[in-house]
């Protein structure tokens, strides 16, 4: 029989959002719940408590602190009158009012609203709480458990100094606002880490945090070790990839490797890589962790969006990046979802494309290859006002909570004016912890508009066209065309996978043009001012193929 709370909030209390999310936290571990109410009198929650026998009775009081005082002084002596034993009594209320209830001594647990939500879960399950001793999980999968049915909250770090970066560190982790640092560092640490002699000094820090040695990196892990102990991780380098994620392993112990499919080359400028080559290597550097049981994170999608490409090619890479991993034995895959990109997508358009590759990769699960979804917002969404940039971080964290994300990335509202501070950090994560706490047990189901129905079923209609043709393209060459390098390189080389913004490189075809129309993205004829179904898209690729 699972343990029972019964609960109200008691005299001429009328606020029930606290106690009933505390409800429903304990639903998620294991208890049985009966709430009766607001403004319940203390004779009527005694008369319950003492005919359900509950292993917990949980009290709730919003308003003054004086006449809280009162009300539990009564309860108090009512429950020593009726000779009430063996119920834990719980007390839930505002910070003032919790502080002066607990003046009576009379409570097991007072909250305050001041708790992590590690420490509410903890007294639910029986646990010691220290701060000074908990840590929520030592890798991805234990701390994700821990925090279920809340998702973990991740957010970009790195300015540049080592010393101010290391300061900053330790002020987020014992701020206790997040669980995953991803350590931004600066461009000559991504690509020229293991040939320092390469670096050009002057643009030392351009881009996040100067890492020059594998002590620097030690010294980063080590300022994360307190408050709540969040995890590291790192971006991958550009270069020496395989060193890299050795080094990362051994130092930050990397959360988890985020690495794209077809990018960090001179397709965007970030690396001396060929196209087909890259393809090749980041597809061996998904194995590599694979083998080691590390997750993975495909960071391939959004990158076409962010160069303009059409919604289509965008839903498509989604599920090619996931395959891709499976295919290279990753077992763990986070699958992230950019939103507000391109600029111009509407919520109901960017909820279409993000349901729309969650199914396609949701396909790919079975028992050896789960897939975590993660969600983010644009970076180019960001307003440079910041009272106005917080509000898009609200808005987005509220987007992304439609797709009941495991990871919350969260973006600063900075973003757009400065390179986040550790204040900026703590305060983003306390914006959106808001927003998630309101909406994990009441997420609105976009699924059921219709408008976002259609639209998903659209582009689901259009994937399927363009990954068949990529296959088509390739039956004759490869055993299994979507995951061969020479393949995707050359799908993008012709134009079947394409964006406007890779007009005139060399290894693109650079002709696909796009425009925004009722806040989706669409493959556009300007000359004829319509839209191109892919299918027809397709078919003009071919024929210039032809000749």
């Amino acid at each position: 029989m699972k343990k029972l709370i019964v609960a109200a909030s008691i005299g001429n209390c009328v606020h029930v959002a606290g106690v009933l999310n505390f409800l429903r936290l304990a639903e998620e571990h294991g208890y049985r719940t009966r709430f009766l109410g607001p403004a319940v009198s203390i004779s009527y929650f005694l008369d319950a408590v003492e005919e359900a026998a509950p292993y917990m009775a949980a009290v709730s009081y919003r308003l003054t602190p004086e006449t809280a005082c009162n009300i539990v002084s009564s309860l108090k002596d009512a429950v020593i009158a009726r000779g009430i034993r063996g119920v834990k009594f719980v007390f839930g209320g505002t910070a003032p009012v919790a502080d002066k209830v607990a003046e009576l001594g009379f409570f097991d647990k007072i909250f305050s609203g001041r708790e992590e939500i590690d420490e509410i879960i903890a007294f639910l399950e029986g646990r010691e709480y220290s701060e000074n001793m908990l840590k929520p999980g030592d890798n991805l999968l234990e701390r994700l458990e821990n925090k279920r049915p809340y998702p973990l909250i991740r957010h970009h770090f790195g300015l540049p100094s080592m010393e101010r970066t290391i300061e900053g560190i330790r002020e987020i982790a014992e701020s206790k606002v997040l669980d995953i640092i991803s350590l931004g560092p600066d461009q000559n640490a991504q690509e020229y880490f293991f040939c320092p002699e390469k670096m050009d000094e002057k643009e030392k820090g351009a881009g996040g945090v100067p890492i020059r040695t594998e002590q620097d990196l030690l010294d980063l892990y080590q300022a994360a070790q307190r408050g709540n102990f969040p995890l590291l991780r790192s971006y991958s380098g550009t270069n020496n990839v395989f060193q890299m994620a050795e080094l990362l392993l051994k130092t930050i112990r990397n959360a988890w490797c985020a690495v794209p499919l077809s990018w960090y080359n001179i397709l965007d400028g970030r690396g001396p890589r060929g196209l087909e080559e890259s393809i090749r290597e980041n597809q061996l550097l998904m194995k590599w962790h694979g083998e080691r049981d590390i997750p993975v994170e495909v960071n391939e999608s959004h990158h076409w969006s962010l160069r303009d490409a059409h919604d289509t090619i965008a839903v498509v890479m989604a599920y090619l990046a996931a395959l891709n991993a499976k295919k290279m034995w990753v077992k763990t895959y986070i699958a992230q979802y950019m939103f507000n990109t391109p600029n111009g997508t509407s919520a109901q358009m960017d909820i279409a494309k993000m349901l729309a590759k969650k199914e396609l990769i949701s396909g790919l699960e079975n028992k050896d290859f789960r897939v975590l979804t993660q969600v983010r917002a644009g970076l180019s969404s960001f307003p440079v006002d910041l009272n106005r940039a917080k509000g898009q971080l609200a808005y987005t964290t509220f987007l992304g909570m439609a797709l009941e994300p495991d990871i919350v990335h969260v973006v600063s509202f900075s973003e757009a004016d400065h390179a986040a501070e550790s204040r900026d950090v703590i305060e983003s994560c306390q914006i959106a912890r808001q927003v998630i706490t309101n909406l994990t047990y009441g997420r609105t189901d976009f699924r059921a508009d219709n408008r976002i129905r259609e639209r998903k079923e659209e582009l689901l209609a259009e994937a399927a066209i363009l990954i068949e043709a990529i296959k088509n393209m390739g039956s004759k060459a490869s055993d299994d065309p979507l995951t061969d390098p020479h393949i995707l390189a050359a799908a993008i080389k012709t134009g079947l996978l394409d964006a406007p913004h890779l007009k005139g490189n060399k290894e693109a075809a650079g002709r696909l043009t796009t425009k925004m129309i009722d806040g989706a993205c669409y493959a556009y004829d300007f000359k004829n001012e319509r839209i191109i179904h892919e299918e027809e898209r397709i078919a003009e690729i071919i024929r210039e193929a032809g000749h």
